[in-house]
């Protein structure tokens, strides 16, 4: 099973894009972020009509996560559990039922600045409660597969200029430390196992001539549970989607799983 994350920075930007990269790379399961629209505004029979069984968690003009799969999904769950009056559509969950069924948690994690700040404390405090829900998927004891654009910088290696991050909420020492508190839960960073080498990026900003520079950060991981991890078969990023017409500054990650 091929299973990507890709952050679209908007349903309405990527309208034609979209659709030829899934007609190209033909992943299984796709997590989306930064939809940018609300449910009933989301066009969902391009991608139905494409094989896709659609599940949304919109957000008017903001945000938002969806699952596209080309297999059943059951159990649809929305929103990170742990505080009932955050109104940001940033989480979305699913089963998705192949030769095994697999749990996959579409996230796209707060950016935190600036910083500090309560933006800062927003993203923290999501972190934390990403945190719980981590450790409560892994009692399962089944297949969990967290992915999307998690906004955190891990280490040095995964920017091409760190010394230019050291002050961002995508960098600050709190955040890595945040991440690594979920990462030693049991999780494995799938990218990272497979391209251990530095230089390994998944967005570039549109300014500065970053992407002509090479000038990029690795913030689009996928976390495999143990049980998930055993399954992991490659790894790849369709670097080339960046450099497009209209691209998206993130590209799409991608794992394939013997599931």
């Amino acid at each position: 099973m091929k299973i990507a994350t890709f952050n679209i920075n908007g349903i309405k930007a990527r309208i034609e894009a979209l659709p030829a990269w899934l007609a190209e790379a033909a992943p299984d399961v796709v997590v989306l972020q930064e939809i940018k629209s609300v449910d009933e505004g989301f066009p969902r029979e391009i991608f139905e009509d494409l094989g896709y069984n659609v599940e949304t968690h919109g957000q008017k003009g903001f945000n938002g996560v969806a699952i596209l799969s080309k297999l059943p999904l059951e159990d649809v769950t929305r929103g990170l559990p742990g505080d009932d009056t955050d109104e940001q559509a940033r989480w979305i969950e699913a089963t998705v039922v192949g030769k095994r069924a697999l749990r996959i948690c579409g996230l796209y994690l707060p950016n935190g600045n600036p910083a500090p700040g309560p933006k800062y404390d927003y993203k923290l405090a999501w972190m934390q409660r990403m945190q719980a829900r981590a450790r409560a998927l892994l009692a399962t004891e089944e297949p969990v597969v967290m992915l999307g654009d998690y906004n955190v910088i891990p280490q040095a290696e995964d920017a091409a200029k760190p010394e230019a991050w050291v002050t961002d909420a995508l960098f600050l020492p709190e955040t890595r430390a945040a991440f690594r508190r979920i990462m030693a839960l049991g999780f494995t960073d799938a990218v990272r196992v497979r391209m251990p080498q530095a230089g390994v990026y998944t967005f570039w900003d549109y300014q500065a001539g970053a992407w002509e520079r090479n000038n990029g950060i690795r913030i689009d991981h996928v976390l495999l549970s143990p049980q998930a991890a055993d399954l992991l078969c490659d790894v790849g990023i369709d670097k080339a989607e960046r450099g497009r017409e209209k691209p998206s500054d993130h590209v799409p990650v991608w794992v394939e799983l013997d599931s």
